[in-house]
């Protein structure tokens, strides 16, 4: 039987998830919801909340209060621990599963970096990310008022640091430096190196092209000197909307076997991410 998926939300995300359920021989879906519309009506096994990072908490007590298990791409770091343990007590009391922070920065770089702590436990590990468009980010600035339209670009600088270059086309009589401080002060931009430049239109600049290059240096035993690097060139809606589809598979699978809770991806044993016969796989994977 198929596992019944719906999504809230509607923009690059959510045409990007509805694409891979389509693709997914396994998934069926079961309806598109926007922010406004009676999320009562949902019936679905998991609902992927394809909303701003900063209503995802609030959509997810909603459908986890209704026993539906709910995955999201939340991408605030410093804050996904915390929304795990506010989760986890609304999924175990209805009997439904949460996988949060499943995009591919929080999400699967991150189990990445977890593999490759196990195969050098002492070290660093670098995060490069872009030169590209920062979905979260972007979504942040134009929720600012006097924003009509917004980019935000992430430019690598080494060794973990990044430059945000932020454009924004702004609403009549909007005033620049009160967006601008508005940007700097956000918790997105406040840690990084941030400019912000008015243009008249943001279209000419749009492009979802982003990337990765994680790089982790370190000791295997006694051994030092042990370097792996990971790349990877990527358009980015389509691979968070891909992987928020492999959470929903795992996450419909955690509810059938009772294992209710919420979860990041490193909890998740990553055979159940994927589709096909457990035997079949692990004969090919192995």
């Amino acid at each position: 039987m198929k596992t019944k998926v719906a999504l809230i939300g509607y923009g690059n995300v959510g045409c990007a998830v509805e694409q891979a359920i389509v693709a997914a021989e396994d998934m069926e879906l079961a309806g598109i919801y926007h922010h406004d519309d009676d999320l009562d009506a949902i019936v679905a096994d998991v609902v992927v909340l394809c909303t701003p990072t900063r209503e995802v908490p609030d959509f997810a007590v909603k459908m986890l209060s209704k026993g539906i298990s709910t995955v999201d791409s939340f991408d605030i770091h410093g804050q996904i621990y915390d929304l795990r343990q506010r989760l986890m007590p609304q999924a175990q009391n209805n009997h439904a599963v949460s996988i949060i922070a499943a995009g591919w920065d929080p999400g699967s770089d991150s189990v990445v970096r977890a593999l490759l702590l196990a195969l050098a436990p002492k070290g660093i590990t670098y995060t490069n990310f872009g030169p590209g468009r920062s979905m979260g980010h972007t979504v942040a600035v134009k929720a600012i008022k006097g924003v009509k339209n917004a980019l935000s670009m992430t430019i690598p600088l080494g060794t973990g640091i990044h430059r945000r270059m932020v454009y924004v086309e702004l609403e009549d009589n909007a005033d620049f430096s009160t967006v601008e401080k508005a940007i700097l002060q956000d918790d997105y931009f406040a840690h990084d190196e941030t400019h912000v430049m008015q243009v008249d239109s943001v279209d000419t600049l749009n492009n979802v092209a982003h990337g990765v290059n994680l790089i982790r240096q370190g000791v295997s035993g006694n051994t030092h000197n042990q370097q792996f690097e990971f790349n990877m060139s990527i358009n980015n809606p389509a691979l968070t909307g891909q992987v928020l589809v492999a959470c929903a598979r795992a996450a419909h699978r955690l509810q059938q076997e009772k294992r209710y809770g919420a979860y990041t991806m490193i909890e998740i044993p990553p055979i159940y991410l994927l589709d096909g016969e457990e035997e079949q796989l692990i004969r090919s994977l192995v």
